[in-house]
């Protein structure tokens, strides 16, 4: 049936609270992506929404959704695999066009995290395990990566200073981005600081600065088949290689000291399906909800070793000059973690690097680039390699 190309990328200002409904947030991704794609809605088959229900007070929002765009009477569906809901929402609508049953189809992540309280975001957070077994003794996202951040200083020796570094990377970068919750300087001495709030205990070794923030958010994605991207774009994104993969809900069923190993599962089949290996990536996006979380991508991506992650980030080569550039938009650390948009934004982020339409965080000349998203504390993985 011929590739598959991303014509359009949109995403809105992530905020810590949003003014208007969620119909009013997803269209802000929205526009931004038929403006991109300069296309109407006319030009659309399909729409794919993403998000993670429990966050939502709008039962099926697809419907809502699809009404409110002028997508109506085209089909929608409705996807949800937590953090990566709208990775897997661009898998799902890959198939679709590939399969030949719909040309073009549009991929809208969103999340209104501020429907809800804090409290009441952990608490659906800790249902995100295994609610019989495992989150009814208190565990958070915060405690999970914890406890992967002290396997990993465990067993290889990273510090404390080696994921402030990660911290001080992300926010090089997110005073950069116009659409970034967080967009002030970050420096290694504000961890050191106990008077400062980055250096305030979350779950050991975690630190508030390690941790990303919640924030609502919208992100969309226009894919079409070849014949159409061709017609409609002047530079379409093609797509090369899908990967996912899950694991064992409960920790108990894992080991801590391997990293998010369905990471390192979606990256293989990525990187199988599009016929080149971790040598050949230019730049990418990595799920960095906290910092120990860039560090295991690194080493599940195979741009280091197991251990040797510490070492990119100590010499800078995960920066924007370096080897390997990561998360150069600021990461979910500084953007914010909309959950339902996350997957999309980190698209567009590497779309708008392949075309060459990155502005200050542009990389020389990339030509496949790479975006790492998590589902849950590794419950989901999804890789996806994007070509020019």
């Amino acid at each position: 049936m011929g590739k598959v190309g991303i014509i359009g990328v949109g995403q809105s200002n992530f905020v810590r609270q949003y003014p208007g409904s969620i119909r009013e947030l997803a269209f802000e991704g929205f526009k931004d992506a038929m403006k991109h794609a300069n296309i109407t809605t006319g030009n659309i088959d399909a729409s794919m929404i993403c998000s993670a229900p429990e966050y939502d007070k709008q039962r099926s929002p697809a419907g809502i959704f699809a009404e409110y765009l002028g997508l109506n009477p085209q089909p929608t569906f409705y996807v949800e695999s937590l953090c990566s809901s709208s990775s897997m929402g661009l898998r799902l609508a890959y198939s679709l066009v590939k399969s030949g049953l719909h040309d073009v189809v549009a991929i809208i992540g969103f999340q209104k995290m501020s429907e809800i309280s804090s409290s009441e975001s952990q608490e659906r957070m800790g249902r995100g395990a295994d609610i019989q077994w495992e989150s009814p003794f208190g565990t958070m996202m915060p405690a999970y990566y914890a406890m992967y951040a002290r396997a990993h200083m465990d067993a290889y020796g990273t510090t404390l200073e080696d994921l402030a570094r990660v911290r001080v990377k992300a926010a090089t970068y997110g005073q950069m981005n116009e659409k970034a919750v967080y967009r002030k300087p970050v420096t290694a001495e504000m961890f050191s600081d106990t008077e400062n709030r980055m250096s305030g205990p979350v779950a050991t070794p975690l630190r508030v600065g390690d941790c990303c923030a919640n924030a609502d958010g919208s992100s969309c994605i226009i894919v079409a088949n070849e014949e159409k991207a061709r017609a409609f774009c002047s530079k379409p994104v093609w797509i090369l290689g899908l990967g996912a993969a899950t694991t064992s809900v409960n920790l108990a069923g894992r080991d801590l000291f391997t990293g998010l190993t369905v990471g390192k599962q979606a990256a293989d089949q990525a990187y199988q399906m599009a016929g080149i290996t971790q040598k050949n990536i230019d730049v990418a996006e990595v799920h960095d909800c906290f910092t120990i979380a860039e560090l295991m991508a690194y080493e599940n991506l195979g741009f280091a070793k197991p251990g040797e992650g510490k070492e990119l980030i100590r010499g800078k080569e995960t920066y924007k000059e370096g080897t390997i550039p990561v998360n150069v938009d600021g990461g979910l650390l500084s953007k914010g973690h909309p959950i339902g948009a996350t997957g999309g934004s980190q698209i567009r982020t590497i779309v708008l690097q392949l075309r060459d339409e990155a502005g200050e965080i542009q990389v020389r000349r990339p030509e496949i680039g790479l975006v790492h998203n998590i589902g849950g504390v590794g419950l989901y993985g999804s890789v996806t390699i994007l070509g020019r």
